[in-house]
């Protein structure tokens, strides 16, 4: 190897292929004798970053599984605190799902509640774990006390994640650790495992205390979306404690499951979705303009059952919840309608208008900025603009 008579230890710790050093593939097999023989007899430097990824030896060890490697690397001198890519070793133990090194990175003082400031993810482990449906790790991480409610962005709770990824091992832990079963702003937990169809779940959320007639941000109960999209157990599971759809007619089992499917079947008529979306949406203007924001409320979120992708209608909603003193619903559907129609200025005033209530001023002005910016001639954006800043 040594070609260029330059002595095994330097040519060994330059030797590098497709951006890994001797040490970190050494790392990657957990091969022990020769990763002593690296770090003990040729004084290798075991906090080296690859050229590949910036990924410490230790990262390596945890990426691909080798504990005894990383003990090794941790009881000579490897900092097992670094970020590469700002993701610190326990993420990669959580993402990856090595509760065994998990526990190990714990008992070397790493801490469990830390974010990654990773662009590509800002994931507490708790988040991760969730994610890739590790109970075992989440299990730890409950026990280490980690905060089974922490929010992260509008509707990203660890039991949104485990009801996302379908894993129900992970959704009972989070409730047996004291989840909100009932969500928050507009994600409703019950009616997303109606909609998955998780069986399994929908039991766990009615046994913590779930509310099964809280509708989703489309107005639909858990129990018609479990007509529609899960089991003759999910509705089954529902109806005890249902309270009574008044537009259903035979109320039962048999006929909920009957009245969805028939309203399935006109919302694939165009012609009938246009006049009844049109007739709501007419409703829901007057009850506005009477100050019957409750009664607007409950037209506007109708519509939203005929058409889930009518900007105007979340905007109109928005505004009613704000009318109403909910300025966290308020913003919840200005994003919606922000997410539909990104370039139309009236929703980042919907937007701009929940944060002013919501007294975050900053962001408020943020938002109103950019609605400033797809209309200059707007007033309303601009005096609210001006508040804005005033008070930021």
């Amino acid at each position: 190897m040594d070609v260029e008579g330059k002595g095994l230890q330097e040519t060994l710790a330059h030797a590098n292929f497709l951006g890994t050093y001797a040490l970190h593939a050494v790392c990657d097999s957990g091969n022990m004798p020769t990763l002593q023989y690296l770090v003990e007899d040729l004084n290798m430097d075991v906090n080296k970053p690859d050229t590949m990824g910036d990924l410490t030896p230790a990262m390596h060890a945890v990426l691909y599984g080798k504990l005894p490697a990383l003990r090794f690397l941790a009881d000579h001198g490897a900092n097992l605190h670094q970020q590469p890519k700002g993701i610190t070793l326990l993420h990669a133990a959580a993402e990856g799902g090595r509760p065994e090194i998990f526990k190990f990175l714990l008992s070397r003082g790493a801490r469990a509640d830390v974010e990654s400031t990773s662009p590509l993810t800002s994931f507490t482990p708790l988040f991760l774990a969730t994610c890739g449906g590790y109970a075992s790790i989440l299990e730890i991480l409950l026990e280490q006390n980690a905060d089974p409610n922490v929010h992260m962005g509008d509707q990203v709770t660890p039991i949104s994640f485990a009801l996302r990824h379908s894993s129900v091992p992970c959704l009972k832990l989070l409730v047996q650790a004291g989840a909100d079963v009932n969500g928050f702003g507009s994600y409703n937990p019950l009616a997303k495992a109606a909609k998955k169809g998780l069986t399994e779940a929908i039991k766990c959320l009615l046994e913590a205390g779930a509310d099964p007639n809280v509708p989703d941000s489309f107005g639909r109960l858990p129990i018609e979306l479990a007509a529609e999209y899960g089991t003759w157990e999910d509705v089954e599971l529902l109806f005890p404690v249902t309270s009574k759809i008044p537009t259903v007619a035979d109320w039962s089992v048999n006929g909920i499951i009957s009245h969805v499917y028939l309203e399935v079947m006109q919302l694939q008529d165009d012609e009938f979705v246009k006049k009844k979306k049109s007739e709501l949406k007419r409703q829901g203007t007057d009850a506005f303009r009477n100050e019957d924001y409750l009664k607007a409320l409950e037209f506007y979120t109708q519509a939203l059952k005929v058409d889930q992708f009518d900007a105007t209608l979340f905007s109109n909603r928005s505004i009613c919840w704000l009318r109403l003193g909910d300025g966290m619903k308020a913003l919840y559907d200005a994003i919606e309608c922000k997410n539909l129609r990104p370039k139309w200025a009236k929703a980042y005033y919907r937007k701009g208008a929940a944060l002013m209530f919501m007294k975050d001023y900053d962001s408020a002005y943020d938002a109103l900025s950019r609605g400033l910016e797809l209309d200059p001639e707007s007033e309303e954006m601009e005096t609210l603009l001006w508040e804005a800043m005033e008070l930021k």
